[in-house]
């Protein structure tokens, strides 16, 4: 098999503008594969650490020379002629290097750059899709190829206005093909900019390509989305499903949960009765990061209420980490679990978390990051794993629309196998 020739790190912008790791792996026999690390404007306290140069003077602090430095003088020197092929080597090894639990000491931006790129590579070297190649490192018994279903963003966290909830999101059916999906996603992302425009709301784009408007409070952005589909052909809990992600770890607040829209603080389980009223109301489907990382009792609570109607995502409160999943298996917190590469910092730790979730029970979501570059890569991660759902944005910016083409090019391919 071929081996690692040159390992080349430079610093990159993504699409907030804020530097990250981009990484080209050439092989002996001329292959080479690409890669860049995704970021996030906020991150749970359970992932990885990337490595930054605390610089005030460029870009803030948050330039990554430091990271690219990692590679070139402690990653590289160590996988040069190492075989490509053998990406549960190429981790260990780096995993082995940095030496920390959080990936504090190389960056989990250095280590997750290096690590796509070498899987990027070797697909090319051994004329296997990406999708296919990353296949040969999970279980594959009576596992189906299938392409995920997307969830879509159509109005993002505004920091004006009375909205707490990170995400308002609609989930196309999953009998529905991706085109499909997209068209009926295109369709009803065109409506609500025109609902949006109608009540003299903006109609900007936010970091991960969904409105961003000013409203009064967390149920609107619900009742927008509604009036929106019902201007389309599309059909609320036939075609299209709502969907939130609260991120409520960032307001809770010494056991509390403070919403902009109440007049008063709300414990778990007033939290709960909220969700159950929002779930009567507009028939919610998925539910992400309801509860804050930590509030147990309050994920115990979601969970027995309505685990059985809805899907319950852990994303910030497993931050992909397989001591945190193992907790929520323990303690039946959570019905399905939020994939995002970043939080782990390797490919096959990625993929070994995704397969224990998937043992346990857990429906597998693979999600994209608030900063984003126009790498496509986990949208072959998504379908190598058999995703049951892909969350990469909105249906606008360039690095959402990437992963979305990317997947119907994958879903050409699977047809013609």
């Amino acid at each position: 098999m071929a081996k690692i020739k040159d390992i080349i790190a430079r610093e990159i912008l993504n699409s907030l503008g804020i530097p990250t790791v981009e990484t080209t792996v050439v092989l002996n026999d001329g292959s080479s594969g690409t890669a860049s690390s995704p970021t996030d404007s906020q991150t749970g306290i359970y992932e990885a650490a990337e490595a930054k140069d605390h610089d005030q003077n460029r870009f803030n602090g948050l330039g990554v020379l430091t990271a690219v430095k990692n590679i070139e003088d402690q990653i590289k020197p160590n996988l040069i002629g190492k075989d490509s092929s053998g990406q549960q080597e190429v981790d260990r090894i780096m995993i082995g290097l940095d030496g920390t639990q959080n990936k504090s000491r190389l960056g989990a931006n250095a280590m997750l750059s290096v690590s796509m790129a070498v899987a990027k590579a070797s697909s090319v070297s051994s004329v296997l899709p990406l999708f296919l190649y990353l296949r040969e490192f999970i279980q594959k018994e009576n596992l189906g190829l299938k392409i995920p279903t997307p969830i879509f963003t159509l109005i993002a966290k505004s920091n004006m206005g009375k909205m707490n909830f990170s995400e308002f999101l609609i989930v196309p059916a999953s009998s529905k093909s991706l085109q499909e999906s997209l068209l009926m996603g295109t369709s009803i992302f065109k409506s609500l900019r025109d609902v949006l425009e109608s009540h003299n709301l903006s109609s900007l784009i936010s970091d991960i390509g969904g409105f961003s408007p000013n409203i009064a409070s967390n149920r609107d952005g619900l009742v927008l989305i509604k009036e929106a589909i019902d201007k389309t052909t599309q059909k609320i809990g036939f075609d299209a499903f709502f969907g939130l992600n609260s991120r409520a770890s960032t307001f809770w607040n010494n056991g509390k949960y403070l919403l902009k829209d109440a007049s008063m603080s709300f414990s778990s389980h007033d939290l709960t009765s909220y969700y159950l009223e929002l779930k009567k109301e507009f028939d919610l489907l998925y539910l992400e990061d309801p509860f804050a990382s930590d509030d147990w009792d309050g994920w115990a609570d979601i969970n027995t209420n309505i685990s059985n109607q809805a899907i319950i995502a852990g994303s910030d409160l497993i931050s992909t980490n397989p001591y945190r999943l193992q907790m929520v298996l323990d303690k039946k917190s959570a019905t399905a679990i939020v994939i995002k590469l970043g939080q782990i910092g390797t490919v096959t730790e990625a993929l070994a978390v995704s397969e224990m979730a998937r043992h346990s029970g857990l429906k597998l979501i693979v999600s994209g990051r608030t900063g984003e570059t126009n790498d496509d890569f986990i949208a072959d991660f998504a379908t190598a794993i058999s995703a049951d759902y892909v969350k990469f944005g909105g249906l606008a910016r360039g690095e959402r629309i990437a992963k979305y083409n990317r997947l119907l090019q994958i879903e050409k391919n699977i047809k013609s196998l």
